[in-house]
């Protein structure tokens, strides 16, 4: 019953249709509409995984911008390079170099000779002083002498001051038995006179030889006080000896230390005086200097790890620790001090120098080299 009403309906909308139009009955059969591609739902494991990974990504992010909560656990910069004990070789002595027997950049050891100076001048010095000290020596052993001479003569005058006071103690004795005898006529006037002049003159005599000891006696004085002066002129000359043969030996320039050389900016013939620039040495002990901003700082300890980046060896990473840290800011060692009481101020955060040690049995840390820019990261958080 539907279906004659159906086809009555088509019937009737053909015969009101205008001739061209296509009854429905002409229309092509009607395609079932697409229903599409649909993921599969997703399982509780999925979701969990997903949510694992943007946690992941977001902290990833985190750390490394150096954001809560990851904030403070490390300090970076790249404000750091490499140090070493770098020494100037510089010659004591003025005169033409003769040879120099090392080359640009070469290993050498200490006491190793780098370069030498025309040494005729100062061995001619140093002979002259050798003979300076001989005379010396020579004038002190004649002190000695004329000390021993000057002794024998003051046993002499010693002596003759003995044999004085013997003649004196003969005329005394003499004088009493003259007193004696010429109070009963025995002995004239004048035989007496002259008893009394020879005690006189034996008195005389004793004080002389006295005398003469005296002046004996002060000349041996001279003599000791004069040895004096000469064993400081033995001294004196022994000095200048000491300072032509250290001259002569300073003819050599030698390596202070175990190093490497820098470029050997002398050459043969070349006249350099005290003080000249020949070569740098660079020894083999390196450290890191790494200049932190001061809010950097506060957690900052000796001992602490640290790990830096070298840009000269690709990017290596090596290993070290927080040696010592700087009394005061970099501003504070400059010779022309910033005056900031003035109407215009803006803060600038100082910079505090870090002193790192490298770890040793690091391979890579064979190759670095003084001044080498490195970047680096103090785990503040140990």
């Amino acid at each position: 019953m539907a279906e004659e009403q159906r086809d009555a309906d088509a019937a009737t909308l053909a015969a009101d249709a205008p001739s061209g139009v296509p009854t429905a009955a002409e229309l092509p059969p009607e395609t079932p509409e697409p229903t599409g591609w649909r993921p599969p739902a997703r399982t509780g494991i999925t979701l969990v995984a997903i949510i694992a990974i943007g946690i992941a990504a977001v902290f990833s992010i985190l750390y490394a911008w150096q954001l809560p909560p990851f904030a403070g656990w490390a300090q970076e910069t790249d404000n750091a390079y490499v140090r070493g004990k770098v020494t100037v070789i510089a010659p004591q002595v003025n005169g033409y170099i003769t040879a120099v027997p090392v080359q640009d950049f070469q290993t050498v050891k200490r006491g190793q000779v780098l370069a030498t100076i025309d040494d005729r001048i100062y061995a001619a010095r140093v002979a002259q002083a050798k003979a300076n000290v001989s005379a010396q020596l020579a004038s002190l052993a004649n002190s000695q002498q004329t000390e021993r001479s000057r002794q024998a003569a003051l046993a002499g005058q010693a002596a003759g001051v003995a044999s004085a006071q013997a003649q004196e103690a003969r005329a005394e004795a003499d004088m009493r038995r003259a007193q004696a005898l010429v109070s009963d006529g025995s002995i004239s006037a004048r035989e007496f006179d002259q008893t009394r002049a020879a005690l006189l003159a034996a008195q005389a005599a004793v004080r002389q030889a006295q005398a003469q000891q005296g002046v004996g006696q002060q000349d041996v004085q001279s003599v000791i006080v004069g040895r004096g002066g000469l064993e400081a002129g033995v001294e004196n000359a022994r000095a200048a000896l000491r300072l032509a043969q250290i001259d002569l030996d300073n003819t050599r320039i030698r390596a202070p230390t175990d190093g490497r050389l820098s470029e050997v900016g002398v050459r043969q013939g070349a006249y350099v005086t005290s003080g000249t620039q020949l070569m740098f040495l660079v020894p083999h002990d390196l450290w890191v200097i790494a200049n932190f901003k001061e809010g950097q700082t506060h957690a900052m300890r000796i001992g602490q790890a640290v790990t830096f980046k070298v840009d000269a060896l690709n990017g290596a990473r090596l290993r070290g620790r927080i040696q010592s840290v700087s009394p005061a800011a970099g501003s504070e060692f400059t010779v022309l001090k910033s005056d900031n009481a003035t109407g215009n101020f803006v803060k600038v955060a100082q910079r505090i120098a870090v002193r790192i040690r490298i770890e040793p049995g690091q391979a890579a840390a064979q190759r670095l080299r003084p001044g080498m820019s490195v970047e680096v990261r103090v785990a503040t958080g140990e």
